[in-house]
């Protein structure tokens, strides 16, 4: 199943890649073509090294030491021994919203986030079963691939909107020879390849979701635990939604945050939690 999954998410990527470079090159011929492609190699680079200072400051986190949660590093120390990844820094998110979340370049500088609202409502053995679902993600480098997901996916409206400006003042729809481009294509473009960026987009962060569920559900030794956890965050988030919640990151949560906002959650980044609860209850850990 992992293999599987990671096979997808390879496509899934290259896939995005290439919907820039087609939307580029239709935009300005071939030097739009190569410029889109070394735009979304320096928008992943700026990602890759600065997305965890991001995202905490965003959520005004605040890290949290072994004398401030004893117990939450006791389990994380654990779960790095039972076969996670080096122990990440643990971060606190002043919200009253259930929800956790990792970041990080890789799993050498990675950060696991939990809001005060899930320390009050789960039980420890529950708490922890999340904690190894984060630590999966970390363990298999989904930090970096949600950061390159959702960087690629931000390319290709940032484009669109430039096409759309270029298109309204007569400058685009030429290719590098000068000639006149299909500015029909170009507009069906503009309008398609934004629903297929975040199609995309959405599909590698629900094939990450159920690979990081089984990975931390082996880590823990109770599947039974997260998924109960989850059932208990989703219930949580409808009621109370995180109010500071942002679209771009949300696919970083341990359950959707944006649950409860209408439109939002026909995108939503994670798949159903109904379907992550019964995979996790009819998994066997030895």
């Amino acid at each position: 199943m992992n293999l599987n999954n990671q096979v997808k998410t390879t496509i899934l990527l290259a896939a995005l890649t290439v919907l820039i470079v087609l939307f580029g090159k239709m935009f300005a011929g071939n030097q739009g073509m190569i410029i889109a492609f070394v735009f979304a190699l320096v928008m992943n680079l700026g990602s890759y090294w600065f997305s965890d200072k991001i995202v905490l400051a965003m959520y005004r986190a605040q890290e949290l030491s072994s004398r401030d949660a004893p117990e939450i590093h006791r389990m994380v120390a654990e779960l790095a021994q039972r076969g996670g990844p080096s122990k990440p820094r643990i971060y606190l998110i002043p919200s009253e919203t259930p929800n956790a979340f990792d970041t990080g370049r890789n799993p050498e500088n990675a950060v696991v986030a939990v809001t005060k609202g899930i320390l009050r409502l789960l039980e420890p053995d529950e708490l922890k079963g999340v904690l190894a679902h984060e630590l999966g993600h970390v363990k298999n480098r989904d930090i970096l691939i949600g950061s390159i997901a959702a960087t690629l996916a931000g390319v290709v409206m940032m484009l669109v909107n430039m096409a759309r400006f270029a298109t309204i003042f007569g400058l685009g729809g030429r290719d590098s020879e000068g000639r006149g481009g299909n500015i029909f294509a170009l507009i069906l473009m503009s309008i398609l390849a934004p629903l297929a960026a975040v199609l995309i987009q959405m599909a590698v962060s629900r094939s990450r979701e159920y690979l990081a569920d089984s990975t931390g559900a082996r880590l823990a030794g109770n599947p039974r635990s997260l998924a109960s956890a989850l059932e208990k965050l989703a219930y949580a988030s409808r009621r109370l939604p995180m109010e500071t919640a942002n679209p771009a990151s949300g696919h970083m949560f341990t359950v959707n945050p944006l649950t409860g906002r209408g439109f939002a959650t026909l995108f939503s980044t994670h798949p159903p939690v109904e379907e992550r609860v019964r995979r996790l209850r009819s998994m066997e850990v030895a």
